[in-house]
């Protein structure tokens, strides 16, 4: 067993597996604990997915969340074998055509918004 197995096997996240099969485009709520100091909760990210590097076997993989929160575009990009993400839930199924929507970083409104692929079944 080399090095890279090694870590792969070690620091994989047993969520995973209980992540619901998403895309980029499609708006998800990403449930995030976050520590402050003693105590832990649970917080929500609710936003557009606009990117997906790698798949999830691999530890190095991760995705990227868009959302607008005050006015403002706020991204977090997320781990798939982070310890920190609890849970995923896919709100609505975009209808796109493209694997990354950086694009949507110059748009505000209703030009930001994605089409609902209503052809998906949840």
């Amino acid at each position: 067993m080399n090095l890279v197995d090694l870590v792969n096997k070690n620091y994989t996240s047993k969520n995973v597996e209980k992540f619901p099969a998403f895309k980029s485009g499609d708006s998800v709520s990403v449930s995030v604990r976050i520590t402050e100091g003693a105590k832990s909760r649970i917080q929500l990210f609710d936003g557009v997915v606009i990117a997906i590097k790698g798949t999830r076997e691999f530890t190095d993989s991760h995705f990227r969340v868009r959302k607008i929160s005050g006015g403002i575009g706020v991204e977090r990009v997320f781990p798939f074998h982070s310890p920190i993400v609890e849970e995923i839930k896919v709100i609505n199924r975009g209808k796109v055509r493209r694997a990354k929507h950086f694009y949507l970083r110059d748009r505000t409104g209703k030009a930001a918004r994605i089409e609902t692929d209503y052809s998906i079944k949840n």
